[in-house]
């Protein structure tokens, strides 16, 4: 009886697993950036809809993002999107980093399912306001610290 329950939950599985792209399960299995940055110059935290949380950390050198990582409280989707967009972001400038969307991170990811299409505005959503973080620091003219900022909910 378990080797039928073992084949019936590994092709359930399979089958989950294959609406994914190669792209992504790479990131979700092998996260890049994960981890925090102690002193970063920009910090943002975002929780969505679905209650995962994604903060993100920066280090700005030379007007371009040196440094970036980032965790989070989520499933796979939120794990991989949170990758991608570090990876998109790493080396912009911050005005290139803006710009950056939720259609980036899906394309760069190789799409998501349907249900899963928030985890990329999350991410990007997250990046935006960790960029809007320094620049808020650097315009005040102080750097505080900014691990210890107010976090954001998605509306």
């Amino acid at each position: 009886m378990n080797f039928y329950l073992d084949k019936l939950a590994a092709d359930i599985q399979k089958e989950i697993w294959s609406q994914f792209s190669d792209v992504f399960m790479d990131h979700a299995k092998n996260p890049r950036n994960i981890g925090r940055i102690e002193n970063a110059d920009g910090y943002g935290c975002v929780t969505g809809l679905c209650g995962d949380t994604i903060q993100i950390w920066l280090k700005v050198t030379d007007g371009k993002i040196g440094d970036i990582a980032f965790w989070t409280d989520g499933c796979g989707t939120t794990i991989a999107a949170g990758s991608m967009v570090t990876e998109l972001a790493r080396g912009r400038t911050l005005p290139e980093a803006l710009q950056i969307t939720p259609r980036d991170v899906l394309d760069a990811l190789g799409g998501l399912p349907e249900d899963s299409v928030h985890c990329a505005f999350l991410a990007a959503n997250t990046l935006h306001e960790a960029i809007k973080d320094y620049q808020k620091s650097a315009k005040a003219g102080h750097g505080e610290d900014t691990n210890q900022k107010t976090d954001h909910k998605e509306s």
